[in-house]
């Protein structure tokens, strides 16, 4: 009896309920906060995310529509295929994924997978290492907030840790997955007319637009859900600040100071709860497991705190 009033009152549902009631009550009573926080998300969607992310997504959707995304990694396959022993289409996603940053990574292994270019198998590999902070991203930003002597390591921490991480997987517990041999009847590219092409085009902004504004309302949402440690924590700021990353990683980040830059480079490969968020809705129209995500980028996180802790990079 005592069990069934526990499972009841601390249920999913009654928690959630809480927690939105909770949610609700901080925003009438903190009104001009909710509405600070609310606007830099939105401004930081406006101007870091849809000026960097929107022209990839309908360049990309428009190779993975045409089967051009093939030829384009085909230029990588020569360094990457005998490494990874994957088609040219699972080759593009990598190369993507590590190139253009969150969560561009997940959307072309989902987009991908519809579109028949990868299996389930492949495609779950994929997503468990390379959605990625961006290098520009990276350099651009995270660097000139915490300039480091040896930028090298924290590099090494950010991308050479997820690859390493990717030939591990690949060659352990996906080592199942065959080799590439000659192009299968879905792989073999159809010829591209000038209405084919416009069609992608048409159909690659129409996704890119739809996505980029989920995103932004992924972004502004967790943003705001930083009004509560705000609020739990306002005698301890230093706390405060510690716990922004792990909602939004943009303005979690730059409230940091000098002093906790090991903690932002530690927390980049999991990206906070805005990019977690961001990556769902990009795979869940599909039947590609979220939790595994969510399990290999704890893993790779642990591992970059371990390699931090192991170098000196100041």
């Amino acid at each position: 009896m005592q069990k069934n009033i526990i499972k009841k009152w601390f249920g999913v549902k009654n928690l959630a309920l809480l927690f939105f009631v909770i949610m609700t009550l901080c925003m009438l009573l903190y009104g001009s906060l909710s509405a600070q926080l609310a606007l830099e998300g939105l401004n930081l969607w406006f101007t870091k995310m849809i000026p960097a992310l929107l022209p990839f997504m309908i360049l990309s959707g428009i190779l993975i529509g045409t089967g051009l995304s093939d030829s384009f990694a085909a230029l990588f396959s020569p360094v990457l295929r005998p490494l990874f022993r994957l088609s040219d289409s699972c080759l593009y996603c990598i190369i993507i994924g590590f190139l253009c940053g969150f969560p561009m990574g997940a959307r072309v292994c989902a987009q991908s997978y519809e579109k028949g270019r990868i299996s389930r198998r492949e495609a779950t590999l994929l997503l468990a290492f390379c959605n990625n902070i961006g290098p520009i991203y990276f350099t651009g930003y995270v660097l000139k907030l915490f300039p480091v002597q040896r930028p090298l390591y924290v590099l090494a921490g950010m991308y050479l840790l997820p690859f390493l991480y990717g030939l591990i997987l690949r060659n352990t517990l996906f080592r199942d997955i065959p080799a590439p041999g000659s192009l299968t009847a879905h792989q073999k590219p159809c010829p591209l007319t000038l209405p084919a092409l416009f069609n992608e085009l048409h159909a690659s902004i129409l996704s890119g637009l739809d996505a980029i504004t989920v995103l932004g309302g992924y972004m502004i949402f967790c943003n705001l859900l930083t009004l509560l440690p705000r609020i739990v924590f306002r005698n301890t700021p230093a706390l405060v600040v510690l716990f922004g990353p792990l909602f939004e990683i943009t303005s979690g980040l730059s409230r940091l100071s000098f002093k906790d830059a090991k903690w932002a480079f530690t927390l980049l490969p999991f990206g906070g709860l805005s990019c977690i968020a961001q990556t769902f809705s990009c795979i869940k129209h599909t039947d590609l497991s979220f939790n595994e995500y969510v399990f290999h980028k704890v893993i790779q996180t642990m591992l970059t705190a371990a390699f931090y802790a192991s170098v000196q990079i100041f």
